[in-house]
């Protein structure tokens, strides 16, 4: 029984297509039509520009801690584009962008920032699953998903996002090592973003890449230009067509950067240097894909203009909506109706016990 070599795949890949300086790579250049390229741009401004306007919200006081994404827009919008209303994303709480290109409207993401249950309310078709502040959970509901929708003969496929963080989580081990088992239609969607709250990715793993992990969980992996959005849609494409093919999951790690802070309850300032920071401004996903659309004609500076300012107004409408709607939402017994289709007993008489209460209880003031 000597000893000899067990061969293994052992690349991976790395893709970038656009530049930071604009600069592209036409035979890698994705196929797309120029509508889906203008609303890939249109969803990314939104949600850096929605992002600006959060921050200043719970700066005022009027919305709770909430996870800013600015930054990181090419990274989960590129991915989502690719996908059917029947397939399933399940985000974790940095994909702002990317529920709103799903369905998902502002006034729902206000209202949750403000700690009204409402904002929880799933926009049809609702194959999207909430926001997910547990590190790494979210991965482990991705795969049962999948595997369900392989059970039922379905050929959908479900996308998952979590950060360089999540992959030191048991979790994100247990849903790799089941869909590479199980060969489930799934695609893990790493946004590293460089650190997890304060640790940078260097304190998170001795690996080379993110991407590499996959290969222990015999699926692809590939490493991806996460602030390039013709990149991520590329990647992200041939993942979902592998997976609707019946072959498999994909881990696709997009190297991004958190350009704000990590939530609004965090000092970057503690851990990293404005000088790290600048140099990744300079990589901006938004200014580069603008740079490419001006180019090929698809954004002139008017245009740009214009949906700055239909953005804005959008956004004011939305926050318009949202404060108006909390002026009447805040019933506690809503809380009962969002976890079951059918309450069980031990929560019908929770829900008993508190309305009793409430009609007992003698207002204050």
């Amino acid at each position: 029984m000597p000893r000899h070599r067990i061969d293994i795949a052992d690349a991976i890949e790395y893709l970038s297509i656009l530049d930071e300086n604009g600069n592209l790579d036409a035979s890698l250049e994705p196929d797309l039509e120029d509508e889906l390229l203008l609303k890939l741009y249109r969803f990314m401004l939104l949600g850096r520009r929605f992002d600006e306007r959060l921050l200043s919200l719970q700066r005022q006081g009027r919305i709770g801690t909430f996870p800013p994404i600015s930054g990181q827009e090419a990274a989960h919008v590129g991915p989502v584009a690719v996908l059917k209303d029947s397939d399933w994303m399940v985000p974790a709480f940095r994909e702002t962008a990317a529920e709103l290109w799903r369905g998902r409207s502002m006034e729902s993401v206000i209202l949750a920032n403000a700690g009204y249950s409402e904002g929880a309310t799933l926009a049809d078709p609702g194959n999207n699953l909430p926001m997910s502040i547990p590190v790494g959970s979210q991965m482990l509901h991705a795969v049962g998903l999948a595997w369900a929708a392989r059970y039922r003969g379905r050929n959908d496929v479900v996308m998952t996002f979590f950060g360089d963080g999540a992959t030191s989580e048991g979790d994100f081990h247990e849903a790799m090592n089941f869909a590479g088992v199980f060969q489930t239609p799934v695609i893990f969607v790493c946004q590293n973003n460089q650190w997890a709250i304060s640790i940078p990715r260097s304190m998170q793993t001795r690996s080379t890449t993110i991407a590499q992990k996959a290969l222990a969980y015999g699926m692809p992996g590939i490493q991806v230009d996460g602030n390039d959005v013709l990149a991520m849609v590329a990647a992200a494409s041939e993942a979902v067509s592998r997976a609707r093919a019946g072959e498999g999951p994909t881990l696709i790690e997009a190297v991004t950067y958190r350009m704000s802070v990590h939530t609004t309850a965090d000092d970057p300032k503690r851990y990293r240097s404005d000088e790290e920071v600048d140099a990744w401004r300079e990589k901006d996903p938004i200014s580069r894909f603008r740079t490419y659309l001006h180019t090929r004609g698809l954004l002139p500076d008017d245009r740009s203009e214009e949906l700055e300012q239909e953005i804005a107004d959008e956004i004011q409408s939305s926050v318009d909506a949202a404060e108006t709607a909390m002026a009447s939402l805040g019933d506690p017994m809503d809380m009962f109706e969002h976890s079951y289709a059918e309450r069980p007993p031990n929560l019908e008489e929770q829900r008993e016990t508190l309305a009793r209460y409430l009609r007992e209880v003698k207002p204050v003031g």
